[in-house]
């Protein structure tokens, strides 16, 4: 039997290991990152090159925390350059299925999504104003 929203949602605000562990996989360029593994070892350039939008730092930031984390791994190839890849670890495919699932989720919906953003917004234009 799995647990009820409530139960999770207890769990997390209770334990801020999950809160922490929620926020580095939920975060945007983690999800990105774990996808890509997904798909086999990357280097760092291939990394970059195919996650619009995100910093040299940023990505750094986010490989190393994925590799604390025990999701990647990083591997250095004594070449000159040195050659550096990064691949999903066994508890890392595991985060494959949800991301994906998420992934999966947010192309059925954002047709939606921005649908219900456009009404908001049009509802809400006077209350920015007088803010």
């Amino acid at each position: 039997m799995s647990p009820s929203h409530s139960e999770i949602t207890h769990s997390a605000d209770a334990c801020p290991a999950v809160r922490e562990v929620l926020n580095r996989v939920g975060d945007k360029w983690s999800v990105q990152v774990v996808r890509l593994l997904g798909d086999g070892p990357k280097r760092f350039s291939e990394l970059r090159r195919a996650i619009e939008g995100i910093s040299q730092r940023m990505l750094t930031l986010t490989l190393r925390g994925l590799e604390r984390d025990g999701l990647i791994t990083r591997t250095v190839e004594p070449t000159i350059p040195p050659k550096v890849e990064y691949e999903l670890t066994k508890l890392g495919q595991t985060l494959l299925v949800p991301v994906m699932a998420l992934a999966q989720w947010a192309l059925d919906n954002r047709t939606k999504i921005h649908t219900a953003q456009q009404k908001y917004d049009a509802r809400n234009a006077g209350r920015e104003e007088a803010a």
